[in-house]
């Protein structure tokens, strides 16, 4: 693979940096923390206008046709700004899929809006009662003029923003996945604060009706495929947003030590704290590598659950030694709430266990080896 991004990647992401740098401010972000929505409207607004919410989205339906690469750059620098946007809920669990298993009429009821900023989605993967993507516990029964749906999913983000949430449930022939309204009889979510500041909820769905057109892609048979598509994609966007979130965390680190003076001179002098930075260097390198491995064969069609797996097992362990590092080499202003690391701390934090922390992750990859024996590096 060649880890060299084109003009026009590179061209994406500074447009991305710059926007966040100018827009994403320490006054507007404690601002956004002490409100319930947790979402900076005027900065989403923005990143639309610049088409920048529309990079995968489909030319045709006012996109630029892009891809989980250039999704995974946007949402890289948006965990350098720990910017409170539902950028991987819309962009990755949502848009995403609708682009490319939805029907043409779902692609043009959705796609149009989420490009323009004024539709956000969502998805629920994770099921309360099965761990089995392909198979949800959550049902899905057929009527005749729709159907049916009963369960209940877990850790949803951007619930309360979302037009649509994204499910997968079990049919009779297989799995789909739905487009449910949040709003519509039967549906309740459940709220959960986290340190972070974003709200996950529990969505439970008893006897939620749907039409036939809310089945995506008119299909019942596939969703569970579907659903492992997205989880792998879910997955690589999580690690390149936690590796901007490490990256600047050790960028404000070493800002700091280099700065810091005890004994007369500054404490990045130090061999100890030398030594804690060059490790994190050496972390930060490792998680980018395999991100964009994972990314980069992701946008080629290729195969790549694997290598989302090891991304997201490397991302956990390197992000946590990261931040924890960054905390300690600031000392007692690394907990000040009016100082910028900390919101690190606690991204990194909520990063590391979203969707299967590290030890999940190395199991699910001992038993996917296990099943189906070493595969070839390619």
């Amino acid at each position: 693979m060649d880890f060299n991004f084109s003009e026009e990647q590179k061209s994406l992401q500074q447009l991305a940096r710059e926007i966040l740098l100018k827009e994403v401010t320490p006054e507007r972000l404690e601002a956004i923390e002490s409100a319930t929505e947790w979402f900076d409207r005027p900065l989403w607004s923005t990143l639309a206008q610049a088409g920048l919410i529309g990079l995968a989205i489909p030319e045709g339906l006012g996109g630029m046709g892009y891809g989980i690469l250039e999704i995974c750059l946007l949402l890289q620098e948006i965990g350098r700004a720990v910017a409170p946007v539902p950028a991987l809920p819309t962009l990755v669990l949502g848009a995403l899929p609708i682009a490319e298993f939805g029907t043409d009429e779902q692609k043009r009821a959705w796609l149009p809006s989420v490009t323009s900023g004024d539709t956000i989605l969502t998805g629920a993967l994770l099921d309360e009662e099965s761990s089995d993507l392909t198979t949800p516990a959550t049902q899905a029964r057929q009527e005749r003029n729709g159907w049916r749906l009963n369960g209940c999913k877990s850790h949803v983000p951007a619930a309360h923003l979302a037009s649509r949430i994204l499910v997968p449930a079990t049919t009779t022939d297989g799995a789909g996945i739905f487009l449910v309204d949040p709003q519509a009889k039967g549906v309740t979510l459940i709220r959960h604060e986290t340190s972070t500041g974003e709200p996950l909820f529990t969505l439970n769905l008893y006897d939620v009706a749907l039409q036939a057109e809310d089945l995506l892609g008119d299909d019942s048979t596939c969703g569970g495929d579907a659903a492992a598509w997205i989880y792998d994609r879910a997955l690589v966007a999580l690690c390149a947003t936690h590796v901007g979130v490490a990256q600047n965390a050790l960028e404000i680190t070493s800002a700091y030590v280099s700065q810091r003076i005890q004994f007369g001179v500054p404490i990045g002098t130090f061999q100890a704290v030398q030594h804690r930075a060059a490790d994190g260097y050496v972390d930060v390198e490792a998680m980018r590598w395999v991100t964009w491995r994972a990314a980069w064969k992701l946008s080629q069609g290729l195969p790549a659950t694997r290598e989302a797996m090891v991304a997201k097992f490397w991302c956990a362990e390197g992000g946590s030694r990261i931040v924890n590092s960054a905390q300690h080499l600031h000392g007692g202003i690394g907990v000040d709430l009016d100082y910028p690391v900390h919101r690190y701390f606690l991204w990194s934090k909520a990063l590391e266990i979203s969707l299967g922390s590290a030890s999940p992750q190395l199991a699910r990859l001992g038993r996917d080896m296990a099943r189906t024996g070493p595969q070839e590096f390619s």
